[in-house]
């Protein structure tokens, strides 16, 4: 890189020596995640019983009440791509008969949670939905719903969107987390802590949002929020490249940085000050009559946590206190039972002391549990024995691309996973004598990503961060939990919300 670009990076704040690494990444690639098996149930994936369920349902809420839950919710895309089918469908001559999409949207329009909504925008014009729909004008319902002249749906977040529909009002996906807060997320001090990560042109929607919400909530359940916001840091924005790899240039000269994925969010999670931390993303939510298994789950995936940390950080003072036979076996049984840990071959022949210096690095990181849905064909990264540089193996999220599949074997472990990721986890990220971990520590700077993109209409290449739930986390200690596929409510385009689970 010559010294011209060098000085421009350095001008548009970006560290340059990680620059630097990211563009050696393009020109080298990142390596596939050598997979070893699909964790699957029995073989790193739990499944809990009735039993289990109703102990953590029995002593989760007393354990909780002494401590900081967090809920951290990433909620900063925008909601366009929700959408797609209804811009494409503006775009043409505005035959229904030719988006099937758009069809099933007209067709059930009174179903959609902001109907009311939308035909009283229509009538500012003199319109509605009904005079529409009679004139055959479906553009015109389309384009009040998404444009600014009208809801401007297009352009809000996914957190903002009118979701479900109720008796006596109408909830967005943000209205749902308060109510989900309080059911699993009550923590010390009777309050239930919310961090939402917004982009910026919408934290003040959000912040109107919250002010219409909170009050309400906090009297009807008798509870405190306390809510908090953050920012994807500009800091974490990855140069853009051409296909040659060298650097991107705008129209002005300007070097193109990128937002770097949710695993920029890392940062943000990093500075949460919290004894535990749930992560689910904004969309997945469900109407009341549907949070009774959602609430279970999270109780369950949350007090098991909890006695795996408690057992975690015994084992951690006992090896502090004296690295003997009887701390290394304790350590062993926290690290293969109570986490299915595997520990390398070579460590049988460690003498004791080393044993324990060893299982003191394993064991003092910071600990997730994942929950993970069957596999019904949705998109997603799924559960793995990945081995690592020292020969142990370890649980990982991985995705589709991040795996060789041109390789038979990788294919065939690929391909014989039963689960996927649906972004259930509860974070623990403290050590045993109570400090925060650094979680930038424990990423794996080997697990990125690069896509292909297009500016202007020329082509460039993007650089990821290891993802917030992949690689991001490879050096967490984790374990994965079985839930049930009703906990998984994604919506990824707005003809999901004609599902049953969001009617």
């Amino acid at each position: 890189m010559n010294t011209s670009l060098e000085q421009q990076i350095q001008n548009q704040g970006m560290p340059i020596n990680e620059v630097k690494a990211q563009i050696k990444n393009f020109e080298e690639g990142f390596p596939f995640l050598p997979i070893v098996s699909a964790a699957t149930i029995g073989n790193g994936i739990k499944s809990l019983t009735d039993s289990e369920i109703k102990h953590f349902q029995d002593r989760y809420p007393a354990k909780a009440a002494g401590k900081a839950i967090v809920k951290f919710v990433p909620a900063s895309g925008a909601a366009s791509r929700m959408f797609k089918d209804l811009f494409s469908f503006l775009e043409g001559d505005g035959d229904l008969s030719k988006s099937p999409f758009t069809q099933k949207f007209i067709d059930n329009i009174q179903k959609f949670a902001f109907f009311r909504d939308l035909d009283l925008s229509l009538q500012k014009s003199d319109s509605s939905i009904k005079k529409a729909l009679s004139l055959k004008d479906y553009k015109q319902i389309v384009a009040h719903l998404l444009n600014d002249e009208g809801l401007g749906y297009g352009n809000l977040p996914k957190g903002l969107l009118k979701f479900h529909h109720y008796p006596d009002h109408d909830r967005s996906p943000t209205y749902e987390h308060f109510v989900e807060g309080v059911l699993y997320g009550l923590g010390k001090d009777n309050t239930v802590r919310l961090h939402f990560t917004v982009s910026p042109e919408h934290e003040e929607k959000f912040k109107a949002e919250v002010a219409e919400i909170q009050p309400k909530l906090e009297k009807e359940y008798g509870v405190k929020f306390e809510v908090k916001y953050s920012q994807q840091k500009k800091s974490t924005d990855t140069i853009a490249v051409n296909m040659d790899n060298s650097p991107f240039l705008e129209e002005d000269g300007s070097i193109l940085f990128r937002p770097a994925g949710h695993g920029a969010l890392l940062e943000n999670l990093n500075e949460i000050d919290g004894d535990l931390i749930f992560i689910k993303n904004i969309d997945n939510v469900v109407p009341d009559r549907l949070k009774g298994t959602t609430k279970d789950y999270k109780i369950a995936i949350g007090g098991l946590l909890m006695e795996i940390q408690g057992e975690v950080f015994e084992a951690l003072t006992k090896l502090e206190d004296a690295i003997d036979q009887e701390s290394v076996s304790f350590a062993e049984n926290v690290f293969g039972d109570m986490m299915g840990g595997k520990i390398p071959s070579h460590y049988s022949a460690m003498p004791v002391e080393e044993k324990g210096r060893y299982l003191q690095n394993k064991l003092d990181r910071p600990i997730r549990v994942c929950g993970m849905v069957k596999n019904t064909g949705e998109p997603g990264g799924g559960p793995f024995w990945i081995q690592e540089d020292d020969l142990s193996l370890s649980l990982q999220i991985a995705e589709t691309a991040q795996i060789n599949t041109d390789e038979p074997n990788q294919k065939e472990i690929f391909q014989s996973s039963t689960h996927f990721n649906p972004v259930d986890l509860v974070c623990a990220t403290k050590d045993y004598r109570g400090n925060k971990f650094d979680l930038l520590k424990f990423r794996d700077m080997r697990t990125g990503f690069i896509t292909e993109k297009s500016k202007s209409g020329r082509d460039l290449k993007a650089q990821e961060l290891p993802g917030l739930w992949n690689g991001a986390m490879a050096g967490w200690n984790t374990v994965f939990v079985e839930v049930p596929l009703i906990t998984f409510n994604p919506v990824k385009t707005v003809n999901d919300l004609l599902r049953d689970e969001h009617q």
